[in-house]
C-alpha cells in the first residue's frame, strides 16, 4: 500500500496515512482516484462542493460502473458555510406504475428474482445531479461534466478492485448495450485502459440538455426500450413523471456532536436511533477492539434494524415515526433489550407511536461548503441491464419492497422502496461543520456510520484511523439467521468473546471479501478551515486537497 505522501496531490490516498500539513482550499475524498481527481479540477475552477461531488458521481460512473451510475439513485446532505444550515435531496426514484404485486402474482414471481428488469425503479441519479446544482451549484453542468467525458473518451486504467468487481458482475450484463461496458466482450483487466464513449455522448447530452435530455429525450426512450426487452414494464411516462425530492434531513446528537441523515425512505435513520442506544453506555472506558465495546455496538444495531426494517418506507405511502424513532425517551426504552452479557439475536420491533454496491464520496471547498453524496446501482451492476448507447446499467433497487402487501414497505405502483443508500454529516455543537463522512456497501451502512461516529467521538480519532481499523458487518440484519461478519484484524480473544455471549461468526473475512464491510470516506474541517481527509482501503481511491500539497 503506497503512503499518501508519496503521491503527487493525496491525503489518505488508498489508505496510508496523511501527512502531517493541512490545507484550507478544499478537498474531495472518493473510492476511485480518478474520481478524486475530477472533483479536484472542478474545484480548481472555482467550483464548490457541490460541483464537485458531481463531477466525481459522473467519474465514477465511468471508473466503477458495477457500483454506481445514470441508472441508479442518489441521495445528498449540503451543508451552508454561510447559513450553517443542512440540506437533503432525495433522488431515489418509484416503481412503474403498472407494477403492482398482483402483476407479480399473475407471473408467477413472488419472491421476485433480484435481477428482473420488475426491480428497475425510475433512475434517478441525473435529476439528483442536476437539481443538486441548480439550488447548491455554481458552475454550468457542462463544465462540471467535462473531467468524466475526458476521461471516458481518452480512457483509464482500471484500478484492482474495479477489475475484480467487474470481472465477478460480468455475467449480469445484458441489454442492447451490452458491449459498452467490456472490451471485446470481457471485463477490463487491472490496468488494462478502458474507454467508454457512449457514456461521454450520454454526458455531454445531459450537460446541454439538463434532466430533461434524460426523462424526456434519446436517454430516456434507450432505457426504457431496454427493460421492455427484458419483460419489464417501465414505460415514458415514469421517466417523465420523476422528480427529486428536498428533504428536511433527520439528526441526533451523540456526546455533544449532532450527526445528520437524510430521513426515510432511506436507512440512515437506522445509525441514528443505534448512536441514540448507545449514548447510554461508558464506550471510553472500554477497549476499542474488546468484546465488551463489540458486543455493545452488535446488539445496538441490531436493535436499531428491528425498527427500521419495519418503518422504513415510501412516506409518501406510509407514516413514518421518524421523530418517535429518534426520541432518547425511545432510545432508552430500547437500550433495555441490550444484555450486556448476552446477544439477543432475534429482535421485534418496537411501538414508538403511543396506541400503536453503491459508492460514497465527499467534497468540502475552501469557503467550508460540504456535500456528502451516495449513488448506487444496488446490487452490484443492478439488473446488468445496459440501455443500446448510453454506457451504463440500470439499478435493481426495487428488490428492497417486499411482497407482503400488509407491510409498509410493500411494493405499489409509483411507491419508492426501502432504499440503503445514506450519505452522512456532522456538525459541533455550534452548529459549524465537523465532516461529511460515508461508508458505502447495503445494509453494512448504517452499521459502518455507527462505526466511523464512534471511532471518531468516543476514541477521537483522526479520518484516515477511523476508516482503517476493522469492522463488523451483521448480515443479514434481520431473523434468527443473523452472522456476524468479522474482518481479518479482529483480536482472536474478542472472536472468542462474542461467540461464547451467543453471536453466531464468521471471522476472518479478508482479501477482496473485506468489500463486505463497506469503503467510506471522511473529511474533517477543524475550527481554523484545515481539512484531514481519509479514503477507504477497502477501496482504490483518495482523499486529495486542491493545492496538492
Amino acid at each position: 500500500m503506497a503512503g499518501a505522501a508519496s503521491l503527487p496531490l493525496a491525503l489518505g490516498c488508498g489508505g496510508g496515512a496523511a501527512p502531517g500539513g493541512a490545507v484550507t482550499s478544499g478537498m474531495v475524498a472518493t473510492s476511485q482516484r480518478f474520481a478524486t481527481e475530477a472533483g479536484v479540477a472542478i474545484l480548481r475552477a472555482g467550483g464548490n462542493a457541490a460541483d464537485a461531488a458531481v463531477a466525481a458521481a459522473a467519474a465514477l460512473n465511468l471508473t466503477e460502473p458495477m457500483s454506481t451510475g445514470l441508472g441508479g439513485d442518489m441521495f445528498a446532505l449540503f451543508f451552508d458555510a454561510g447559513t450553517k444550515k443542512v440540506t437533503a435531496i432525495n433522488g431515489s426514484g418509484r416503481a412503474p406504475a403498472l407494477l403492482s404485486l398482483a402483476l407479480l402474482q399473475k407471473e408467477g414471481l413472488d419472491p421476485l428474482p433480484p435481477h428482473h428488469a420488475h426491480n428497475v425503479t425510475v433512475p434517478g441519479a441525473c435529476a439528483g445531479w442536476c437539481d443538486l446544482i441548480a439550488r447548491h451549484g455554481t458552475l454550468p453542468m457542462s463544465r462540471i461534466l467535462e473531467p468524466a467525458i475526458r476521461l471516458a473518451e481518452d480512457g483509464f486504467p482500471v484500478a484492482s478492485h474495479s477489475a475484480h468487481g467487474w470481472s465477478g458482475g460480468r455475467a449480469l450484463l445484458k441489454g442492447p448495450g451490452e458491449r459498452d461496458l467490456t472490451i471485446d466482450g470481457r471485463p477490463p483487466r487491472e490496468g488494462e485502459t478502458f474507454r467508454n464513449p457512449s457514456l461521454a455522448r450520454t454526458l455531454r447530452a445531459i450537460g446541454s440538455g439538463g434532466k430533461d435530455a434524460y426523462y424526456k429525450g434519446e436517454i430516456g426512450s434507450a432505457v426504457v426500450e431496454a427493460v421492455r426487452q427484458a419483460n419489464g414494464v417501465l414505460s415514458l411516462e415514469d421517466l417523465a413523471a420523476h422528480e427529486s425530492t428536498w428533504v428536511e434531513p433527520i439528526s441526533t446528537t451523540y456526546r455533544g456532536m449532532r450527526v445528520w441523515e437524510c430521513p426515510p425512505n432511506g436507512q440512515g435513520i437506522t445509525a441514528l436511533i443505534a448512536l441514540n442506544i448507545l449514548e447510554g453506555f461508558d464506550l471510553q472506558g472500554q477497549d476499542p477492539l474488546g468484546t465488551d465495546r463489540w458486543h455493545l455496538l452488535i446488539e445496538a444495531m441490531r436493535v436499531a434494524f428491528a425498527d427500521t426494517r419495519w418503518y422504513v418506507a415510501d412516506p409518501q405511502a406510509s407514516k413514518v415515526p421518524a421523530a418517535e424513532l429518534l426520541s432518547k425517551k425511545y432510545a432508552a426504552q430500547r437500550r433495555g433489550l441490550v444484555d450486556p452479557k448476552r446477544a439477543t439475536v432475534d429482535v421485534r420491533h418496537g411501538s414508538p407511536v403511543a396506541g400503536s454496491d453503491t459508492v460514497y464520496f465527499c467534497a468540502v471547498d475552501g469557503r467550508g461548503n460540504a456535500c456528502s453524496f451516495i449513488n448506487s446501482n444496488y446490487m452490484g451492476f443492478g439488473t446488468g441491464i445496459v440501455p443500446r448507447g448510453c454506457g451504463f446499467t440500470l439499478q435493481n433497487r426495487g428488490a428492497c419492497f417486499v411482497t407482503d402487501p400488509g407491510h409498509p414497505n410493500a411494493l405499489a405502483p409509483r411507491k419508492r422502496p426501502y432504499h440503503t443508500i445514506i450519505p452522512g454529516m456532522m456538525t459541533r455543537a455550534d452548529g459549524s461543520l465537523y465532516a461529511p463522512f460515508g461508508v458505502m456497501g447495503g445494509f453494512m451502512q448504517p452499521q459502518g456510520h455507527v462505526q466511523v461516529v464512534v471511532g471518531i467521538v468516543d476514541d477521537g480519532l483522526d479520518p484516515q484511523p477511523v476508516l482503517d481499523r476493522p469492522r463488523f458487518c451483521i448480515q443479514p440484519v434481520d431473523g434468527a439467521d443473523s452472522r456476524v461478519h468479522l474482518e481479518t484484524g479482529i483480536p482472536a480473544a474478542t472472536v472468542a468473546g462474542l461467540r461464547d455471549r451467543g453471536d453466531r461468526l464468521v471471522p476472518g473475512v479478508s482479501g477482496f471479501g473485506r468489500a463486505l464491510f463497506g469503503r467510506g470516506q471522511v473529511i474533517r474541517r477543524d475550527p481554523t478551515g484545515s481539512l484531514t481527509g481519509g479514503s477507504d482501503p477497502r477501496a482504490d481511491g483518495c482523499a486529495r486537497n486542491v493545492l496538492g500539497e
